[in-house]
């Protein structure tokens, strides 16, 4: 049964961190996909991303803020094979110069069938994941924000469950004058406090950087993301050949490395209702650098739309040439209906 659970695993790492197990990482490195259909469209990672919108919280607990009163958010992903991830935020204001929010994610990665070590079927399960998420922020000075947020993880694997703790610590400083932003962010801090079975796996902790900055007086923008930032190589395995004759190469320079860590985005907003997204994600084209890889792998989208009462945005993606990924969110402004 323990060969069984490292199968089921890595299936699961697999599917919910694109590819994350070639870099050594975590079983926990699906705390890094986004809930924010904006953040998706914007490569999968931005802290610097200056808009009202309560699912920020998850990528830097700096951004959200007094805008955020009374606003909730629910979000709907289709990922690689048969997961579907879920969730839903609630966002208020704590005086004037504070906020707070609670959501909970879902992640369901859809049946596998188990077998034991004699090769014998078990049964069917669904691995699942369950983050409960809280954010408290507070201004600092009028350009310059800080928070901190805390979550709960459960993961349930069949048979075997784990629970762990863990914290985001972030600022943000942002200069309306210039349309300039700034981030930082120290992510996932924590450890497993009941483990899986015989050793406790790592969080993926992770020192994130990012800029964001308006072009002059057009409605474009530009940003750039920088994670991943403890740990300098990120090599990739690079495949060759037919399945029965392959050839794998084990991708890393200071090139390859260096563009690994850097999402870079392009926003259009003509109007406040409005924007569109585009991003190239360089580790996310190299995790899927084999013959399952197309054009499209790397580059995401995203579009939405709001009004004083609600909002809508879509995104995205096509890391793999056999599956997309699609991320949908809702969001209301309850204060508005009040």
């Amino acid at each position: 049964m323990k060969h069984n659970l490292r199968i089921y695993l890595l299936l699961c790492v697999c599917m919910a961190a694109t590819a994350a197990a070639q870099t050594g990482r975590s079983a926990y490195d699906f705390l890094e996909i986004p809930t924010s259909s904006h953040v998706y469209g914007l490569g999968g990672a931005n802290i610097a991303l200056i808009a009202d919108d309560v699912t920020l919280a998850e990528q830097n607990p700096a951004l959200v803020g007094p805008e955020i009163d009374k606003q909730a958010a629910f979000s709907y992903m289709h990922y690689l094979g048969s997961a579907n991830f879920a969730g839903v935020r609630y966002g208020m204001s704590a005086g004037e110069h504070g906020a707070w929010t609670a959501g909970i994610r879902y992640l369901n990665y859809g049946e596998i069938s188990g077998y034991d070590h004699t090769g014998s079927f078990t049964g069917s399960f669904s691995p699942q994941d369950v983050v409960f998420e809280g954010t408290y922020s507070h201004d600092i000075t009028d350009r310059l924000r800080g928070g901190i947020s805390m979550k709960m993880v459960y993961s349930n694997y069949e048979q075997y469950s784990a629970f762990a703790m863990a914290a985001d610590l972030g600022i943000s400083y942002y200069d309306d004058d210039h349309d300039f932003s700034f981030g930082l962010t120290l992510k996932n801090m924590g450890g497993q406090l009941k483990k899986f079975e015989d050793t406790y796996d790592h969080l993926p902790f992770d020192v994130q950087l990012g800029v964001m900055k308006g072009l002059g007086s057009s409605p474009f923008s530009l940003g750039i993301t920088a994670w991943h930032l403890t740990k300098w190589r990120l090599p990739y395995y690079e495949h060759k050949g037919e399945y029965g004759d392959e050839e794998v190469n084990v991708k890393s320079n200071f090139g390859r490395n260096l563009f690994r860590h850097l999402i870079f985005a392009l926003q259009y907003v003509p109007t406040e209702r409005l924007y569109i997204d585009l991003a190239y994600n360089y580790k996310t084209r190299t995790d899927m650098s084999t013959y399952q890889r197309n054009f499209l792998s790397g580059f995401s989208a995203g579009i939405g739309f709001r009004t004083r009462t609600f909002s809508v945005g879509a995104a995205y993606a096509q890391p793999h040439k056999s599956a997309s990924t699609i991320l949908l969110n809702v969001g209301l402004n309850i204060g508005e209906l009040l």
